[in-house]
């Protein structure tokens, strides 16, 4: 993964040294993302797809104000980059009775035996009791290591080392550990190839047997995009639940591994990420990716977005009861400068025009505002009663204006506010006013 996660560095590095953020840059940064996951093993064609979803969001979604063109490409490629991975996913695996049964599946070489070990020492550490049960009777040394492994973690196990029919010895296996209060028992079988037509059913019948409350399949994260194939075989097989993505560290194909997986409909549980018995982490598709792109504030501007679009919906909510915002004036302000002069806009509105100073001091008013409404946050726009006069102070630095100019914007806003709801009223009102 570390290739990936440089890939990614670089990129966000380009994002944040950008002298300015456009389409043309934009479609420089997505070739750089192009060519980091295909590096990664990750299928090109939802490199593709990514990638086409970056672009149409950028051009088609707003700038919330307050917010950088840079913050909104970095939520763009965090967001793009959790939904390849499975998207936002919860804490696994809070059984709904006891003992639960959980089978784990996967080709040989791929970490299962080590990993039910791990998943033990996990749901331990959960408060719970767990049991072992080796069900694996084709590799020779299976029971032995499952054994030391058990003894590693101090959890319960049953196996028979001369045992042939792993059916038999999981349904034997569930009774003796649940009559020692086992509350979660993990069924390690053999590994299997999806080509193996009679091993492929021997797991089909097991599962119809032993009937797990979850199936778990463990995969290679070295084996990258190809392990989507296995996980499908094994989905038509038997009731897959979860997976769990083995030897994720160092792996230069973990990125193609994780999005191989989440494209077949899978949830990926857990990443192993060592060799220890305590390496393994819940996978979190979101802190995982932050963890990629290595943003320091990316959880300050992702709360920010989160916030934002709070505040948007308590706007939509007020202006259907004939409410406006500061932000509703700074949106009709910039419509007007594309229309032209303020008088313009007025017999558009079919609307008396002032004449002398009110209008010439409306016409120089509206450029001083738009910039006085730039330096406000989007909690300042949308709820004006929160301005007071420190914030006053800090709007005017920012906008190069004076307080006095802030305070006029504001008593000017009150009063069209006012007419605006009068307008409302009698059915009238500018163009574009969403009232």
């Amino acid at each position: 993964m570390e290739q990936l996660r440089e890939g990614l560095l670089g990129i966000v590095k380009r994002i944040r040294g950008a002298a300015y953020i456009d389409e043309r840059e934009v479609e420089a940064i997505v070739r750089d993302l192009q060519r980091t996951l295909l590096r990664a093993d990750v299928d090109p064609k939802l490199v593709l797809d990514l990638s086409q979803r970056i672009r149409e969001r950028f051009r088609s979604e707003e700038q919330p104000p307050g917010f950088s063109k840079r913050e909104l490409l970095l939520k763009l490629l965090y967001d793009e980059l959790v939904k390849l991975l499975g998207g936002q996913s919860s804490e696994p695996f809070k059984p709904a009775k006891q003992p639960s049964i959980i089978m784990l599946v996967g080709i040989e070489g791929s970490g299962k035996t080590t990993t039910a070990a791990k998943l033990a020492y996990y749901f331990q550490s959960k408060g719970y009791k767990v049991g072992l049960i080796s069900a694996d009777t084709y590799r020779p040394a299976a029971f032995d290591q499952l054994k030391q492994l058990a003894d590693k973690v101090g959890c319960l196990f049953y196996g028979e080392p001369e045992g042939k029919d792993p059916v038999a010895i999981v349904e034997r296996g569930v009774k003796t550990l649940a009559a020692s209060g086992a509350q979660i028992i993990l069924v390690d079988t053999a590994g299997r190839h999806k080509d193996e037509l009679s091993l492929m059913e021997e797991v089909r019948l097991l599962a119809e047997r032993a009937k797990p409350d979850s199936v778990i399949m463990v995969v290679d994260a070295t084996q990258g995009k190809s392990v989507a194939k296995q996980a499908q075989a094994f989905r038509e097989h038997v009731p897959l639940g979860w997976v769990v993505v083995s030897k994720m560290d160092g792996s230069a194909k973990g990125g193609g591994a994780l999005s191989a997986v989440a494209a077949t409909g899978a949830r990926i549980a857990f990443i192993g990420v060592g060799e220890k018995i305590e390496d393994l982490e819940v996978f979190e598709p979101r802190s995982f990716v932050a963890r990629l792109l290595g943003v320091p504030d990316l959880d300050n501007i992702i709360r920010k977005f989160a916030a934002y679009e709070k505040l948007k919906h308590e706007r939509l909510k007020a202006l259907s009861t004939g409410k406006f915002t500061l932000l509703d004036l700074k949106e009709q302000l910039m419509e007007a400068r594309k229309l032209g002069p303020l008088s313009k806009l007025l017999e558009l509105a079919g609307l008396n025009v002032p004449s002398g100073e009110a209008l010439e001091l409306g016409e120089r008013n509206i450029e001083r505002w738009i910039a006085i409404l730039n330096s406000m946050t989007p909690e300042e726009l949308l709820k004006p009663e929160v301005i007071d006069k420190s914030r006053i102070a800090r709007i005017a630095r920012g906008s190069g204006t004076t307080p006095k100019d802030v305070r006029t914007l504001l008593d000017s806003y009150e009063k069209a506010r006012k007419l605006l709801k009068q307008a409302a009223r009698s059915r009238r009102g500018l163009p574009g006013f969403k009232l």
